[in-house]
């Protein structure tokens, strides 16, 4: 069984409520009839039911057991837009701005998580990831105790022994030291969840245990101090470089006594530039399968998609949805 076999398994046992904001995309009613069809999560398609219906029709799939929602026609439009107007008052938002706002699918959405009527979104087949991001930011919020949202891809590579997961490689462009120390806290607790494996984390860098000295590795050094401070339980080391974390007699000659070199499975990459290419790289070298960008940091999920995705890749981010929506 493949890991989004095991994923989507799991999606069923929980059956969760996910909200597809996009709902007038083609994709996203293919996605939202397989879902269903295959009993892996329940689904709310935002978009004008008339027009829903009609595409339907056309694509010849039934829109049996899949909800509907019109914001602008909802009885959940006002009150939506209160408790919006509430959250962001502080922000200067009063009740126009707010119910223009809540007319906005990925808005109206990211409220149907905020306010337990859906269990987690995802969206971006249309939209940008900085708007899907905006919009769950502002009506989901972080997670206590977490200082950013990020994101993982989790790397299945041909010949290697398990999932590893790669971060950030499509969120964060130059964390800080603390906004790194965030990302790998909880690129370990999504590691776990999704592939149930004991995540190992290494902090990469340039630099293995002090062998170059410079401003770069001190965040990566510091970052580590972080992670150890505030998850003394995780399983985390560094300044590492990637063949220590990933290569064991490479990690016993480079970091000897860490109990992470040479086992590392979670990849704490330092910004943005060596994550997005190390994961491409992964990628096109080395036949690798890449799922993400996987959003996480939020207090419920939501969920970003490339706006080249197929339907298919609707369907596994929202099990993957599911499976955090269940933590």
């Amino acid at each position: 069984m493949t890991l989004i076999d095991q994923i989507q398994q799991k999606a069923k046992s929980l059956r969760k409520h996910i909200v597809l904001p996009e709902g007038e995309d083609d994709r996203m009613l293919l996605a939202a009839d397989q879902l269903v069809r295959q009993k892996i999560c329940d689904i709310t398609l935002i978009g004008n039911p008339d027009l829903l219906d009609e595409r339907a029709k056309a694509l010849g799939i039934s829109m049996q057991g899949i909800q509907c929602v019109d914001p602008a026609q909802s009885e959940k439009f006002e009150p939506y837009a209160e408790a919006f107007m509430e959250m962001r008052k502080h922000k200067g938002v009063d009740i126009d701005g707010s119910r223009k706002l809540m007319r906005k699918p990925l808005y109206y959405g990211a409220m149907m998580v905020h306010q337990g009527d859906a269990d987690g979104s995802v969206a971006g087949a249309n939209n940008t990831t900085g708007d899907v991001l905006r919009a769950g930011i502002h009506c989901i919020g972080l997670k206590p105790g977490i200082s950013v949202v990020s994101s993982i891809f989790l790397m299945i590579v041909p010949g290697w022994s398990e999932v590893l997961t790669y971060a950030d490689g499509g969120v964060v462009p130059d964390p800080t030291a603390e906004e790194l120390a965030s990302i790998a806290i909880t690129s370990a607790k999504t590691h776990r969840l999704l592939t149930g494996n004991t995540p190992n984390v290494a902090m990469l860098s340039f630099s293995t245990y002090g062998s170059a000295s410079h401003k770069r590795v001190d965040k990566i050094k510091e970052a580590a101090r972080i992670v150890k401070e505030k998850a003394p339980d995780l399983n985390a080391d560094g300044e590492m470089q990637a063949d220590a974390a990933l290569i064991p007699e490479i990690g016993r000659k480079k970091a000897p006594g860490s109990s992470v070199a040479g086992m590392a499975n979670v990849l704490i990459f330092p910004d943005l530039d060596s994550g997005n290419i190390a994961y491409k790289l992964t990628e096109r070298l080395a036949g690798a399968t890449a799922l993400g960008p996987l959003i996480q940091g939020l207090k419920k999920p939501a969920m970003d998609l490339s706006r080249g995705c197929s339907a298919d890749d609707i369907v596994n981010v929202a099990a993957i949805c599911s499976v955090l929506a269940g933590e």
